[in-house]
């Protein structure tokens, strides 16, 4: 007898259909896995009779199994598999009676008992299974908030394999899990640690706040103790919410990567990622045997915080560089190439020579000029390029401390970023792709900025006096934009250019950075 149902496999983010295919006959308990398994699908012939027997669902007879995962030239990995092919082994095996298995999706890993286990990846799955037009999609019920806000298919959480089966019989009522994404997204306004508590530091504090506000990539140099961090930390507090659409995004990344970052399974704060500095290329890129999003996509929408900049592999911090460019990340394998996307704010921190004190009012440097030109090379030209707003951090007296106040609160800042960020989704309607003034393309800079000859004649001369990039001139515009938002001008102004270039002078080759 045949049997078939449906299920899904990942590729990148998103997840193509695999149909299950089951046929038996009597037989000598033969079985048979084929369709390009990976070795924790081929384990399914070990897990699933196991799991029968103690679900007593075994059947009475001794069948021949044979299994086939259609298309046959895709790899299909995981053992997401082990649900399905239950469940089309009991239809073939006529011990489900339900002959409309067709309608269904099924994603889940069987425990020995019977169980059914958490999945990977089951959002962009019941949102593929949504597009073909499946009528309901069962899951392990670890995931069945994650796959109930795709709209359109019903989601139905199970504990045990017993439990599928009562219900494709008719023989057990399970009610569709249902979740509205958009309330929640709207209810969760949580923001962290808040700038209230910085005390001085307004400089760094405006730079943050223009940086957030047009979604520019911010590195602040300092010595040790002098804030950044702290500083840095506060950022959750004034970004702006995710959209529904960007949750649902988000969500779906973190989905396939197997990471749960809230109790309901999807994300509905802006991602604050903050890896050690011991990671590893692939863990910032993502990749690995079974390619899964890493750092930079885990970051998407939101955060990328690289603490003790320097630190980093030098083979780490150069990869940023596609991604920092062209917000997206392909991990190309023999089998295929994954796509991730990877639009996130960088934000980095570090010291500005290995003892940490160059430049310090305070303390003595005990550093050579070799070995600070020797930390310095540690981050390159081309990725300090990429990096729109480049600050000192000063150290704070300690003995003014106690005597200072602390600055606005972060709710007093995420106010005027929320302002900007209005200006700026009025201004780039209609412009695909284009969120922030970080996103605006360079042919589009001119009209955007709206800059008058002079002041068009002055950036130039500036930008040539700093021996600046052509990417670093985009970059200043973008900024100045941003700058000018906050500031409310439909036009950037001359004050606006300047405030945006003194951001730059670190790259400058009069200003040789870090000393």
């Amino acid at each position: 007898m045949l049997a078939k149902c449906y299920s899904g496999a990942l590729n990148g983010v998103d997840a193509m259909t695999v149909e299950i295919e089951v046929f038996s006959s009597l037989g000598t308990n033969q079985f048979a896995i084929v369709g390009l398994p990976d070795q924790a699908v081929k384990e399914a012939k070990d897990r699933i009779p196991r799991a029968l027997r103690s679900s007593a669902l075994a059947p009475r007879k001794e069948y021949d199994i044979t299994v086939n995962l259609a298309p046959a030239d895709v790899k299909k990995e995981g053992p997401i598999y082990d649900l399905p092919i239950a469940v089309c082994l009991l239809r073939a095996t006529s011990v489900i009676k339900n002959e409309h298995l067709e309608e269904y999706a099924f994603v889940g890993e069987l425990a020995l008992s019977g169980e059914v286990r958490r999945a990977r990846g089951v959002l962009p799955i019941a949102m593929e299974m949504r597009r073909i037009g499946r009528r309901a999609i069962i899951v392990p019920v670890e995931n069945a908030s994650e796959a109930s806000v795709v709209q359109g298919i019903d989601v139905i959480p199970v504990h045990t394999l017993q439990e599928v089966v009562l219900y494709l019989n008719g023989e057990r009522d399970i009610e569709p899990c249902q979740t509205d994404l958009a309330e929640i997204v709207a209810s969760d306004r949580e923001g962290g640690d808040d700038f209230a508590d910085v005390k001085g530091q307004q400089s760094a504090r405006d730079a943050i706040e223009i940086a957030v506000a047009g979604g520019h990539n911010l590195l602040m140099i300092g010595s040790p103790g002098s804030g950044k961090t702290m500083l840095a930390r506060r950022i959750p507090s004034i970004l702006p919410p995710l959209t529904t659409e960007e949750a649902l995004e988000v969500s779906r990344i973190h989905s396939v990567a197997g990471a749960a970052k809230c109790s309901g399974g999807f994300v509905t704060r802006r991602p604050f990622r903050a890896p050690h500095h011991t990671v590893s290329s692939i863990g910032l890129l993502g990749g690995g045997t079974h390619p899964v999003p890493g750092e930079v996509s885990l970051a998407h929408r939101g955060v990328l915080f690289l603490d003790e900049f320097a630190e980093f592999p030098r083979t780490a911090l150069e990869v940023l560089r596609q991604p920092l460019e062209d917000g997206h990340v392909v991990v190309s394998r023999a089998a295929a190439a994954y796509d991730f996307p990877s639009k996130f704010m960088l934000v980095a921190a570090m010291n500005p020579c290995p003892c940490g004190y160059s430049g310090d009012p305070n303390r003595a440097c005990r550093c050579s000029n070799t070995m600070i030109l020797k930390y310095q090379s540690r981050i390159s030209g081309p990725l300090l390029d990429r990096i729109d707003i480049q600050l000192e951090v000063p150290p704070v007296p300690a003995k003014e401390l106690p005597r200072m106040k602390g600055g606005e609160s972060s709710a007093l800042i995420r106010e005027r970023v929320l302002a900007a960020r209005a200006r700026q989704k009025e201004r780039y309607r209609g412009m695909r792709g284009v969120v922030t003034n970080a996103d605006v393309k360079s042919r589009d800079l001119v009209d955007v900025c709206r800059l008058s000859p002079s002041n068009v004649d002055m950036l130039v001369r500036s930008i040539e006096r700093l021996n600046l990039s052509a990417r670093a001139y985009d970059k200043v515009l973008r900024v100045a934009r941003t700058i000018a938002d906050l500031d409310s001008c439909d036009a950037v102004e001359e004050r606006h250019l300047f405030s945006a270039l003194n951001y730059r002078k670190l790259d400058s080759e009069e200003n040789t950075p870090f000393v």
